[in-house]
């Protein structure tokens, strides 16, 4: 640290140099940013797994083809669309049902297949 001179002629101790006020701007962007980064890494790290469907509903499979919907408790499946066989039925988006739901068809009569490619 160094002396200053006061316009009246005092000496005073001088603190640090002060940056340019677009340096000041950059320090504070780059702190927000690093900041910012760190916030998300946190955030990322708290996986939020989403349901299969919303409450008061379950999730029913189209005849024939992979899509799926999702019904009201308490009411059948849409016309077009089944239940899922039990034990079998996805909770949350890509678990072990959703990904097999994904490349499975449930037939008319029940059954279920391999889905080929593009159905």
């Amino acid at each position: 640290m160094g002396t200053q001179q006061t316009r009246t002629g005092q000496r005073t101790a001088r603190g640090p140099a002060r940056l340019p006020a677009a340096a000041r701007l950059a320090a504070r962007t780059a702190g927000l940013a690093a900041a910012t980064a760190l916030a998300g890494a946190g955030l990322a790290a708290c996986s939020i797994e989403e349901a299969s469907c919303g409450g008061g509903e379950y999730p029913v499979q189209a005849v024939g083809s992979t899509g799926s919907a999702c019904a009201e408790k308490g009411e059948k499946p849409p016309k077009g669309y089944v239940r899922y066989p039990e034990g079998k039925v996805p909770e949350k988006v890509g678990d072990k049902w959703d990904t097999y739901w994904n490349t499975h068809i449930i037939e008319k009569d029940g059954g279920v297949r391999k889905a080929r490619e593009g159905e």
